[in-house]
């Protein structure tokens, strides 16, 4: 990014914006949907987002370091790397729903229920099952 931005004419900071948001973002958020969990998110990991969004941001806007990162972020035009996270995520949800029944995904992801088989009383499953 560093090399770009201090090439002879540079780039504006609408290209820089464009550049961070369609290339180092989907580099960086390749493959979130393995280690970020919406109820449980890592530390390491966002610590490590954040420090790479705030450094963007000081790069799009050629701010001072010193400057508040939400402020920046704001005038940027990017949100927050954790309510980004938050809507990558419920997306990939709503697009594992949305599947057709008869897709592998679905077939994984449904309760495999066999007539062989009787659950124990201290089966979960077993409770929330509706009697009939």
């Amino acid at each position: 990014m560093k090399i770009l931005g201090n090439s002879v004419r540079g780039l504006i900071p609408h290209q820089k914006h464009l550049l961070y948001r369609s290339y180092i973002l989907l580099i960086a958020l390749y493959s979130f949907q393995l280690w970020y969990y919406n109820r449980a998110p890592l530390s390491y990991p966002l610590k490590m987002l954040s420090k790479m969004q705030r450094r963007a941001t000081i790069w799009i806007l050629e701010a001072f370091k010193m400057s508040l990162l939400f402020s920046l972020e704001a005038i940027a035009g990017l949100i927050p790397i954790n309510l980004h996270l938050q809507r990558l995520g419920g997306r990939s949800q709503l697009r594992a729903h949305a599947l057709s029944n008869n897709h592998i995904l679905q077939s994984l992801m449904k309760p495999k229920t066999n007539t062989l088989f009787k659950p124990h009383l201290l089966f979960l499953g077993f409770f929330l099952k509706t009697p009939t």
